[in-house]
Formats: C-alpha cells, sequence, structure tokens
C-alpha cells in the first residue's frame, strides 16, 4: 500500500498552537505530513525561514507522531514542490467563512496547474478558530501574553525581536 503524504504550506511567521492543532489533525488523515514554508517575496517575515524551520521543528516534538513530520521551505509553485515530494494532497486551513473565498480561489487555481493533486480544507478547534499568526505578532510587540497562543519556543523567539 502507498504511503499518503501530505503537504501544509504556510508562512507560519510564527507557527501558532491553531497551526500545531492542523497538524495533529492531518496526522490523523495520513501517513506522512510535510510542512512546507513558502518563500513568498511579496511578504515581508518578522522571522527568517531558518528560524520558521527551527521553531516548528521544537514545536512539533511534543507531538507523539512527530516522526511522520516533515519540515521544509520552498518557493515557486506550491504544486511543484508537492510533486518533487510525492504528495496527493494539500492541507489549507478555514478559521470563519472569510477565508474560504481566497482559499477556494487558491485550491481551483491548483487544481488548473495539477489534477493530481487534491486539497482538503481543515478548520482548527474552536479554541483556536480566531488565532493567526498577525495577532500573536501584535500582541506580542505590545508586550501582550502570548503563552497560551504559541509555543513556548515561539514566545520566547517573539521576546527576543521585540526585547519584551
Amino acid at each position: 500500500m502507498a504511503i499518503k503524504r501530505a503537504i501544509y504550506p504556510g508562512t507560519f511567521d510564527p507557527v501558532t498552537n491553531g497551526h500545531l492543532d492542523l497538524i495533529k489533525r492531518a496526522l490523523n488523515l495520513f501517513d506522512h505530513l510535510i510542512v512546507a514554508i513558502g518563500e513568498n517575496p511579496a511578504k515581508k517575515p518578522l522571522f527568517t525561514v531558518e528560524e520558521r524551520i527551527y521553531m516548528i521543528k521544537e514545536a512539533i516534538k511534543e507531538i507523539p507522531e512527530h516522526h511522520r513530520i516533515e519540515v521544509d521551505s520552498f518557493s515557486g509553485l506550491l504544486v511543484d514542490f508537492a510533486k518533487k515530494k510525492s504528495a496527493c494532497v494539500i492541507i489549507r486551513g478555514l478559521r470563519a467563512v472569510s477565508d474560504f473565498e481566497y482559499e477556494m480561489q487558491l485550491a481551483l487555481m491548483n487544481r488548473k496547474l495539477s489534477n493530481s493533486i487534491d486539497t482538503i480544507f481543515l478548520m482548527p478547534s474552536l479554541r483556536w478558530i480566531f488565532l493567526s499568526s498577525s495577532i500573536v505578532k501584535e500582541a506580542a510587540q505590545f508586550g501582550g501574553n502570548i503563552e497560551d497562543l504559541v509555543p513556548p519556543v515561539v514566545v520566547q523567539k517573539l521576546k527576543e525581536k521585540f526585547s519584551v
């Protein structure tokens, strides 16, 4: 039987507990999960790709099945990266109805580019439905308590960035 590989792409700037929730959900559906940090020149991330890879690798150590997770980065088309990694599915998170239109456009474009790769939408637990990396960064920048929103490694790295 073939190993079912999925790819969970994102900026992960930084990884949040909502991301980790989706990672755990995806592991219930697939044999192997690739967490793929997209290098998007249009975005100005707070953390370097290397820092984001480090934080994700540290955060997933708490997941019992972390040996089934690979962390990598890519530039260019996601479908090309997915093919290179032999992934059959792209995982995308939906927090609110407002996410749906944009995510649907991406999914349809990816299908147009590669009909062999499907997109599956997963919703995080209600506990994380409001959570985004942007909200976390803004709260951290102004000294807000984010300890229950992100893994400890992210709390530490945000404190270093903002000298809080």
